[in-house]
């Protein structure tokens, strides 16, 4: 079986524990709903399919680091990345801490943002952090499972820390998971590894 085949019965499988969930949504919008599920709701701009694999929604858990806190630390998140048939994806993280047990410690970062593909299959990921950081990265597709940006522009407000750039990276792992990493450069350090976190799909 050839590895394209691999990862249909994969998906295949996957499915069968996520293909009935979606975004919970009010069903009375005048316009299209976004979905994070490619059964449901609005067909994906042609735009948007060098991105197809990512939408859904991802929950998992991975670390955070760096020198100026006292680490690493162990996190969860949930990654949120749907559509609503437009040339965009919604993009929304949610992050929290936990103990050596798993227990939750408290909310960590948020992120929310938007996707841009463009016809030359690059792409801007825009992004709003609840620390004041705004960021402007653009990126490109190492590969049809794997995705690479660096920061163009960071802008933050008078009470958010300094930020000056980041790198990220999401690839499918093991065919159905979503591995992502990010480097950033702050408060006077070099850019260097910050976030690792490996996540499985529950929606889509």
């Amino acid at each position: 079986m050839s590895s394209g085949d691999d990862a249909i019965q994969a998906a295949v499988e996957r499915a069968e524990r996520t293909r009935a969930r979606n975004l919970p949504q009010f069903d009375d919008l005048p316009i299209p709903a976004d979905t994070a599920n490619l059964r449901e709701g609005p067909e994906l701009h042609e735009q948007c399919v060098p991105l197809l694999p990512l939408v859904g929604v991802w929950r998992g858990e991975g670390e955070v680091n760096y020198p100026t806190i006292d680490g690493p630390r162990r996190l969860a998140q949930q990654l949120t990345i749907a559509h609503d048939g437009r040339p965009f994806l919604y993009h929304e993280a949610r992050s929290w801490l936990l103990d050596e047990n798993g227990e939750v410690i408290r909310p960590a970062a948020r992120e929310t943002g938007w996707w841009r593909p463009q016809p030359d299959d690059s792409f801007e990921l825009l992004l709003t952090h609840n620390t004041g950081i705004i960021e402007l990265f653009y990126g490109e597709p190492r590969n049809l499972t794997s995705w690479e940006m660096a920061t163009d522009a960071v802008v933050r407000s008078k009470s958010a820390k300094e930020v000056t750039g980041a790198k990220r990276l999401y690839g499918l792992v093991n065919k159905t998971d979503l591995g992502y990493v990010e480097e950033r450069a702050m408060v006077g350090q070099e850019m260097q590894p910050h976030v690792s976190v490996y996540l499985h799909r529950v929606v889509g």
